[in-house]
């Protein structure tokens, strides 16, 4: 699960500033300089976003640079957040062994992660550095040499390197820099040996096979999933042309400078402005006096408000973080496990892929070249469909395990008052999905757009926005955007090693035989594309696959419309499954709920939503009439 935000320099300093030692107050003002600075760029991101939108469309002058300045705000806001997280112990791991094991034995593997991330620092300061002196190449609306923003890479690795270093413990100074010291030689010999021995090992074309094992087993072992995936690249590359071990750092900068990426800062900080802002508990409101009188309310009541913000924030891992912090404790309350309260809440918060805006349907359109619109339109019938199948696993395990009504049931009144009470909240999602549908602004403006109207219905409508909480939320949302990304970014150079040996296409082309029986093809890709969810974070999966697999499926007579829906049900299915299960770690965390438990507890919602992707893979008109009726 995600490695704990353990007491650091800043917590400390909030119990006992008056004892706390100079090297952690010091540590303390790195730790709040470096927040800052990621709070800054992000919030620069979502201005000039939001500035476009108003001199497009208001002003009727559309501008060149804010896309540019918006990504490379964005790209060094996470590669400084990157160390952020490191400080404060907060990157998404899977800790399971290091829970079971014995104090001293620990503290040795707890040691060996760190070395494992000073490992993976180096690769990308040292090839980072690399990289950037090759780079010649100027922005296009800014002529800003492009070496600025991949110097992000080399630069946050570098002060994750000093985090590493840096004693985070109250102690003797001596001695906790006497251990960080250690992480860094052995890292840096750990560096050397796999960067000169290697060859001498295994060759290139085990790159593959020396990338999953070296990757997965880091992660089986508690690394955190993104320095997890940079060693196994730089360990599959290691053997060949080093040159190649530039494509590392090069890769994480290039993934991360996208405009479309942006949209999950952006929902992320609308999601977490929602919440402080009283707009999301509204919405949980709303919900719990439509069907919390019934047996398994409250778990149906968390399904529901999972399906009204899906049409808000457009991403699974916020709907993920915000719903776990207001419903997992109180489902605990009234006699719910915990384990399945989060991973009902991880299994609904894919609805947000699943119904506009989805960053995933985004993607797929502009990799497939099929409408953004279609595609909106199509997964209207899927998306209620996997929220029915939910609720209808909630009904059945509400039965068998006793859980009861929760609330009495409220009158005709109640609801309609609930109901005004949220509208505000529910023409958001209007607002979006309009917007996006007739062209009024980009996917990406639409979650800044969205993070404004959440401001202002806050601020003004529900007046719950104060400045203490509304700072408190953004250094939240950033920081859960950035342990995010951060995977995202790494799991960009791990899917290059795979496509540059040719994997997705060995594996295509094994599956062409079976272009003359298009149900048997389907329920292989179906069957690889669930694989490949275990391993691959959704977007990066859908940046080689895409392209390899839509050309397949058009050859044997199917619609590319529903099979965008497929593959985006198929990956985020995939979120709730290990090693990667991002969704998961997320509630887990967000809910204080057992990672293995709540791994185990998600199996019946699993089940739901396989079966209603094979009825969207072999019913196609579950998609395809909505789009002739409805879509432009």
């Amino acid at each position: 699960m995600p490695a704990q935000t353990l007491p650091d320099a800043a917590q400390a300093a909030s119990e006992a500033p008056a004892a706390l030692p100079p090297f952690l107050a010091l540590r303390r003002l790195a730790d709040r300089l470096v927040e800052a600075v990621c709070v800054a760029l992000i919030l620069i991101a979502v201005g000039v976003a939001c500035l476009q939108v108003v001199m497009r469309y208001g002003l009727r002058s559309g501008l060149p640079w804010p896309e540019e300045v918006a990504s490379w705000a964005f790209v060094w806001a996470v590669m400084l957040g990157m160390a952020l997280a490191t400080a404060r112990r907060a990157h998404i791991a899977i800790d399971v062994l290091p829970r079971l094991l014995a104090p001293r034995p620990r503290a040795a593997l707890d040691f060996l992660i760190a070395v494992i991330m000073g490992t993976a620092s180096i690769v990308l300061l040292v090839h980072g550095m690399d990289y950037m002196k090759r780079v010649i190449s100027a922005s296009p609306a800014l002529q800003m040499p492009m070496r600025y923003l991949f110097l992000a890479v080399p630069v946050g690795a570098a002060l994750n390197l000093v985090f590493l270093v840096w004693p985070d413990r109250a102690g003797p100074f001596w001695r906790g820099l006497f251990h960080g010291l250690a992480v860094l030689v052995f890292a840096g010999l750990a560096y050397w040996a796999i960067r000169n021995g290697a060859a001498s090992v295994y060759s290139q074309a085990s790159g593959p096979v020396v990338l999953v094992l070296v990757g997965l087993g880091a992660i089986l072992i508690g690394v955190p999933v993104a320095f997890a995936l940079v060693i196994g690249a730089f360990t599959a590359f290691a053997s060949a042309n080093p040159i190649l071990l530039v494509t590392i750092a090069q890769n994480m900068g290039a993934s991360m400078n996208s405009f479309t990426l942006l949209a999950i800062p952006f929902f992320i900080l609308a999601a977490a402005v929602m919440n402080a802002g009283g707009i999301t508990p509204r919405l949980v409101e709303l919900a719990m006096l439509l069907v919390g009188h019934l047996r398994g309310g409250l778990a149906h009541a968390n399904v529901v408000t999972n399906t009204m913000l899906a049409g808000v924030s457009g991403s699974s891992t916020a709907d993920a973080s915000t719903i776990a912090k207001l419903l997992v404790p109180e489902m605990e309350k009234r006699g719910y496990d915990r384990p399945f309260s989060a991973a009902l809440t991880a299994a609904g918060s894919t609805l947000a892929n699943l119904i506009p805006p989805s960053l995933g349907l985004i993607i797929y359109a502009a990799l497939a070249s099929v409408s953004v619109g279609a595609l909106f339109v199509a997964t209207i019938v899927p998306g209620l469909m996997v929220a029915a199948a939910l609720m209808i696993v909630v009904a059945v395990l509400s039965r068998q395990r006793g859980y009861g009504g929760d609330l009495p049931k409220p009158s005709g009144t109640e609801r309609i008052r609930a109901l005004v009470a949220a509208i505000p909240a529910l023409i958001l999602p209007v607002i979006i999905v309009g917007g996006v549908r007739f062209g009024v602004f980009t996917a990406t403006e639409a979650g800044a757009v969205a993070m404004l109207y959440a401001l202002f219905c806050g601020a003004f409508l529900y007046r719950n926005l104060t400045g203490q909480n509304l700072v408190a939320a953004v250094r939240d949302a950033v920081l859960d955007t950035v342990v995010i990304v951060v995977i995202i970014a790494a799991a960009a150079p791990f899917a290059w090693v795979l496509a540059f040996e040719r994997v997705p296409q060995k594996i295509a082309a094994s599956l062409a035989v079976l272009v003359e029986r298009p149900w048997l093809l389907m329920l292989a890709i179906n069957g690889f594309l669930l694989v490949v969810g275990l391993f691959m974070e959704m977007i990066a999966a859908m940046v080689i696959l895409v392209p390899i697999l839509v050309p397949l499926v058009i050859l044997a007579g199917f619609d590319p419309i529903t099979f965008g829906l497929i593959i985006v049900m198929n990956l985020v299915i995939g979120a709730l499954t290990p090693p990667l299960g991002v969704l998961i770690f997320t509630t887990a965390r967000a809910g204080g709920a057992d990672l293995v438990a709540t791994f185990r507890a998600v199996v019946p919602f699993l089940v739901a939503m396989i079966a209603v992707l094979m009825l969207v893979t072999f019913v196609p008109a579950l998609t395809q009439i909505p789009v002739r009726l409805l879509a432009p």
